[in-house]
């Protein structure tokens, strides 16, 4: 595959994978000890990253689940952030300004504090009680993320009792790296083409429904906007029909997004209605690309690291095709804000 790296690709989603025993302790002694609720406190793109989780665990579990800004925390506080919270603080580099400042506060509040990062030495390397290290890069980091967050949400489910097949699922997300690659595999000849039609406007409108919208949003806030400055708006397949349709006319790209979670009936809809519309109607559907060796279950619930893997691939050709390295920026950690 294009500027690529297997061995390293495995070894990266391996890693996130065996988390899974220091979550679960993690996880089923705060609760033994008196946690009543869980906080995902991400900054950024990676915050994206939790969201699925949280919708697992809102559709799933009766356990108190909230995702907030460390930015606005640190300012205003909440109620329900207290010593009996579990804090769950990702961060690739370990260094994010706003959860470093968020770590302070968390500090003071006495909670359990589970770190998931790149790099040990590093402030939230160094402040988690467990500190969960897994390298990564940022061609590898979404789909590790998607990963650990979905082994957090599975573990507090399983010490309530609200799942009774976790065993099961550990198991078979043991198989998900080399899915994961499979996957690509089957997304590397179309990659390019995929990567064309980005190329081709520096707008585009980006949708999904379920646990497809958090990777909809990340890759045109964080990939696209950030990494190749390419103007986008995403929005949510159930806000599209409030204001955004008018938007849609000839020579307009849209680009959905479509998984395998029960919600996709929401994308079904937009794919229904757009092409009447626009000549510009792109599709991407993992069900195309995605090893059917999976249960049903376990497609669903990684859905969104399926299609982030596959857009690894569109990036990669991206950014060769429009002479835009990933990693230029203007002003992101280059400049004071």
């Amino acid at each position: 595959m294009f500027n690529f790296d297997q061995e390293r690709f495995l070894k990266i989603q391996g890693g996130a994978v065996s988390l899974a025993p220091r979550i679960d302790d993690a996880i089923t002694t705060a609760i033994a000890n008196g946690a009543d609720n869980l906080f995902f406190l991400g900054t950024g793109g990676v915050a994206y990253l939790m969201e699925p989780a949280v919708q697992l665990m809102h559709r799933n579990s009766s356990f108190p689940v909230f995702k907030d800004y460390p930015a606005e925390l640190v300012v205003a506080g909440s109620s329900n952030l207290k010593d009996t919270s579990i804090v769950v603080m990702p961060s690739l580099s370990g260094t994010t300004k706003e959860s470093v400042a968020m770590l302070e506060r968390l500090k003071e509040i006495g909670c359990t504090l589970i770190t998931l990062i790149g790099h040990a030495d590093t402030p939230l390397g160094l402040g988690g009680n467990p500190a969960l290290v897994n390298f990564a890069e940022d061609d590898t980091s979404s789909e590790s993320f998607y990963i650990q967050s979905l082994l957090v949400a599975l573990s507090v489910m399983r010490v309530r009792g609200e799942i009774d097949n976790y065993e099961a699922l550990l198991d078979e997300l043991q198989s998900v790296p080399d899915a994961l690659l499979e996957a690509k595999r089957a997304f590397e000849p179309k990659a390019n083409e995929f990567a064309k039609i980005i190329a081709s406007s520096d707008y585009h409108m980006f949708t999904g429904a379920g646990n497809m919208w958090p990777e909809a949003l990340y890759y045109a806030t964080c990939i696209l906007e950030e990494m190749q400055w390419i103007r986008t708006r995403p929005v949510h397949a159930s806000d599209f029909f409030h204001g955004p349709l008018e938007l849609i006319e000839k020579g307009v790209s849209l680009i959905l997004f479509r998984g395998e979670d029960a919600l996709d009936g929401l994308a079904q809809r937009v794919a229904d209605f757009a092409p009447q519309y626009t000549d510009r109607l792109t599709v991407l559907d993992i069900r195309d690309f995605a090893p059917r060796n999976l249960s049903d279950e376990m497609r669903a619930l990684i859905s969104p690291a399926m299609m982030a893997t596959l857009l690894e691939r569109l990036s990669a050709h991206l950014e060769v095709m429009r002479d835009h390295p990933l990693a230029t920026r203007r002003y992101y950690k280059r400049v004071a804000y």
